[in-house]
């Protein structure tokens, strides 16, 4: 993802940054800790850019996947926002049709997004 692009996609989700579901940042600037963290963030970005689907629908089910691993205890365990991220963009692409599972296993098979839900 080239820096314009980065900058542009901060820009518009700066607002959201007070919001549940927003993604971590440090002075401002998206964190990633692991490569396939900012892939699944691009993708997820480029996928609503196609209009695949509205950003609320995904942030909804980001919203959903933090709540669900808060409840599990996940924070003591190695939670991740972008884990998270991963199983929200996994389940919204399995329901709109976008992805079948057995693509998504595929993909993720392929060493597209190492570590990325599991």
């Amino acid at each position: 993802m080239s820096a314009n692009v980065r900058s542009k996609l901060a820009a518009r989700l700066a607002d959201e940054a007070a919001v549940p579901g927003a993604p971590p940042r440090k002075n401002g600037e998206l964190v990633f800790e692991q490569p396939w963290e900012a892939c699944a963030f691009g993708i997820a970005v480029a996928l609503c850019e196609r209009k695949a689907y509205d950003w609320e629908e995904f942030r909804v089910r980001l919203i959903a996947e933090i709540a669900a691993s808060e409840a599990r205890g996940s924070e003591a365990e190695g939670y991740s926002y972008y884990r998270c991220w991963a199983a929200a963009l996994e389940r919204l692409l399995l329901e709109k049709g976008i992805c079948t599972a057995q693509e998504i296993e595929e993909f993720l098979a392929a060493g597209n997004l190492i570590e990325a839900a599991g």
